[in-house]
């Protein structure tokens, strides 16, 4: 009895032996590798290099690229580019597009030094920004669309595995890279950083690599999409224009109309409180965030610690709140499991209020990032079923889009004004400020849950 269930378990886990379940360990390093190095991690460099932190406070507006990927997603979604697409295909061809692009915009940073061309620096960093988003788009269809239904789950699985990995190297290791070359701790150096960067862009070529080699999914049109479109053909051939205009118009409402008026018409109403639960969900985190890792420059923290603790354990504990929170999702469901996330997001940034009245405490430092960390995770967790949940297959990719960028708009337009609350009132206030901001996220969930928007719960 036991070598068979043991068999049967041994036999589970070779879905991960599928090729394309394995390629995206590589395509989620691809994705997770330029997120910190234009966001944390640069706001480390440029504290070190003396910006102030209003200034570091505004760049968090670069971040804001991920929030309008929706804009041009269905241009991603529908669109060919000439050439590429006819070698690569259409997820491909955007997937390198936006790979080559990332690579030679991480390059441009770490030839600018932050001190002497700060303008150069914001170019170079909102480039990465939007070939990022644009990868993640073209991700994120080909993930839907390259494996079966049974698949998903796993392909998710290493995607986030690459995805975490790649967030370890761009944080903790550039800082150990930079910290191995610098000569002096006191004093700013820009070499090791331009170093650094340099390596990071060196590591773009794991997913350029890997779209080289994996194949274009073969992905029939959608009879949804079909229907939506025929019926959009039938009323515009009225209009008397001509056959080419016609074939635009109908392109448009299908790739950029459709996708929108499908979760409207879903939802009605209850749309739009959707809407604003999924833009104020990550609030807490992503307006504390921003100013983290300045105050670990502040507070006396040496790279090799914000690398150690922050960077590589911390993510360690995130894994282990996301594992918990698809416990808690499955056994008690994902609104209750929202509801307690989105509590210990704004509960667990009190400890950073604490942490900023005892100084460079390492010890405080790691209380502080375990229980910060594994909350997220949970948080991140129950929030990702929650959208997947949400979306419609025929638009996954659209719709997934819409999401994710209307999740990050508000609390990247408000962390961009973090720099001036720290000047004005002081990191402890300031902390407390981000907890506060979680007491609507918590009456959104309740009013979510209380109509019973999730699928799962109904």
């Amino acid at each position: 009895m036991i070598p068979t269930a043991l068999s049967e378990w041994l036999h589970a886990f070779r879905i991960y032996s599928h090729p394309r379940v394995l390629g995206m360990l590589t395509l989620g390093f691809s994705a997770g590798l330029p997120l910190l190095l234009i966001l944390g991690t640069l706001s480390f460099w440029l504290r070190e290099a003396g910006i102030d932190r209003s200034t570091i406070g505004y760049f968090s507006w670069i971040g804001l690229a991920y929030g309008f990927k929706w804009l041009w997603s269905p241009l991603v979604d529908r669109l060919s580019l000439p050439l590429l697409t006819r070698l690569l295909g259409r997820r491909r061809a955007w997937m390198l597009l936006s790979q080559i692009t990332i690579t030679i915009a991480l390059i441009g940073m770490a030839n600018t030094d932050p001190a002497d061309n700060l303008t150069q620096m914001v170019f170079f960093a909102l480039a990465v920004a939007f070939a990022s988003a644009t990868q993640d788009v073209a991700l994120d269809a080909y993930r839907i669309e390259a494996v079966a239904p049974r698949l998903q789950g796993a392909m998710a699985a290493t995607y986030q595995a690459g995805y975490r990995m790649a967030m370890i190297l761009s944080s903790a290791g550039v800082l150990w890279i930079a910290a191995a070359m610098d000569p002096s701790e006191t004093t700013y150096d820009y070499s090791p950083w331009c170093i650094a960067y340099l390596i990071m862009a060196a590591c773009m070529a794991v997913g350029i690599i890997t779209t080289l080699i994996i194949r274009e999914p073969e992905v029939p049109i959608n009879l949804l999409i079909s229907e939506n479109e025929d019926r959009a053909r039938k009323k515009i051939s009225n209009w008397n224009l001509s056959n080419h205009l016609t074939q635009i118009l109908v392109w448009f409402y299908g790739a950029i109309i459709a996708p929108f008026r499908d979760f409207i018409v879903r939802h009605g109403q209850r749309a739009l409180l959707i809407l604003a639960l999924i833009a104020v969900y990550r609030i807490s985190d992503v307006v504390m965030g921003i100013m983290s890792n300045s105050f670990y420059v502040d507070m006396g923290y040496t790279k090799d610690e914000v690398a150690t603790v922050a960077k590589v354990y911390g993510i360690v504990m995130t894994l282990v709140g996301v594992a918990i929170g698809g416990v808690l999702t499955a056994k008690v469901g994902i609104m209750r499991t929202l509801f307690l996330g989105a509590l210990l997001s704004a509960a667990t940034n009190l400890l950073f209020a604490w942490l900023a009245g005892r100084g460079h405490d390492v010890t405080g430092l790691i209380f502080t990032i375990s229980a910060d960390n594994l909350s997220a995770g949970i948080a991140t967790s129950a929030f990702i079923a929650y959208l997947s949940g949400l979306t419609n297959s025929a638009y996954s990719a659209t719709q997934y889009a819409l999401f994710s960028s209307v999740m990050l708009l508000l609390p990247k337009f408000v962390a961009g004004f973090s720099g001036n609350f720290v000047d004005t009132y002081g990191y402890a206030n300031f902390f407390i400020g981000t907890a506060l901001l979680g007491l609507p996220v918590l009456i959104l969930v309740w009013l979510a849950g209380k109509e019973k928007f999730d699928t799962a719960e109904k």
